[in-house]
């Protein structure tokens, strides 16, 4: 366990025997902190230099976002923690090519936005911003927990003709899961935790883990849902876009590659085509006429 994390397990867990609320504070900061903010690549940077940048301003937090083209047929890519709206590179190029509108951001506390934290439920209000201002989204490409966010924004007003997920996060439990294993914390920790997320604003519903989750309510997201997942993913087990593939049933397409783990999938050609062939299929044609098709594995 790296030290900074051997520390922070230590302060928690001690803190839960004394003052267990101000555990699951601390425990929460610790939750919704990116683990460091990177920087874009060489080639990203060039392509982020082309882009119309703007900025949305969320919970006093100074949001960057980029758009491409000329406004027409927008699709918005977004991407997972700790990364950048840049590691879309290969699918803005690929998306413009084609006519479309790539529109993208920094979440708080990522890329070159401020903040040094940010939530799932500021992802959904940075997503709503941009539909406000784009229109409805041909297509949504996410990665990691942006698929997550991306499910729970389209739940509510934000609509889109179709998503493809990446490496995707299904349930928000299984965050809450790996944080508690990661730094191998105390369930009174865990508890206090889950209070604080249950207080956030706007979080109005019991069961918090099943209101943030994209296999929550799926009937209400009915759109074509094609997933890539790598089998030997390192930091989101298969599993997860799985189980978003069994909740969206005859709507969605599974298709497993190898080799390429949780970030460099972002750079495979063969995904990125057919993730961009589909994103601009057309808004009423089906992935698959299998509940789930596993390929290229």
């Amino acid at each position: 366990m790296h030290p900074t994390a051997l520390l922070l397990r230590t302060a928690l867990n001690a803190t839960s025997y004394v003052a267990p609320r101000l555990a699951g504070r601390m425990a929460f900061a610790a939750f919704v902190r990116p683990l460091g903010r990177s920087r874009p690549r060489p080639s990203e940077g060039e392509l982020l230099a082309t882009a119309r940048t703007a900025r949305l301003a969320v919970n006093g937090k100074s949001v960057v976002t980029y758009a491409w083209g000329d406004g027409d047929r927008p699709v918005l890519l977004v991407h997972g923690w700790s990364s950048r709206s840049s590691r879309f590179a290969d699918f803005i190029t690929a998306l413009r090519d084609k006519g479309y509108s790539p529109v993208t951001f920094d979440a708080p506390g990522h890329g070159d936005s401020t903040g040094r934290a940010s939530t799932i439920l500021e992802y959904r209000e940075i997503i709503r911003q941009l539909h406000a201002q784009h229109g409805d989204f041909d297509a949504v490409v996410a990665h990691s927990f942006g698929v997550l966010a991306s499910f729970f924004a389209l739940r509510g007003e934000v609509t889109a003709g179709r998503i493809v997920g990446i490496g995707g996060v299904a349930e928000f439990d299984y965050l809450l899961d790996e944080f508690r294993d990661g730094l191998r914390l105390r369930d009174r920790v865990m508890r206090e935790l889950r209070v604080h997320i249950e207080n956030l604003p706007f979080a109005d519903e019991p069961g918090i883990g099943r209101l943030f989750s994209a296999t929550y309510r799926p009937e209400e997201v009915a759109i074509p849902v094609l997933l890539f997942h790598d089998e030997a993913d390192e930091m989101v087990p298969p599993a997860q876009s799985r189980a978003i593939a069994a909740a969206h049933g005859e709507r969605a397409r599974l298709v497993v590659t190898r080799g390429l783990g949780h970030r460099r999938i972002l750079g495979d050609p063969e995904v990125v085509a057919e993730a961009v062939d589909f994103a601009v299929s057309g808004r009423n044609e089906v992935p698959a006429a299998s509940a789930v098709r596993e390929g290229r594995a």
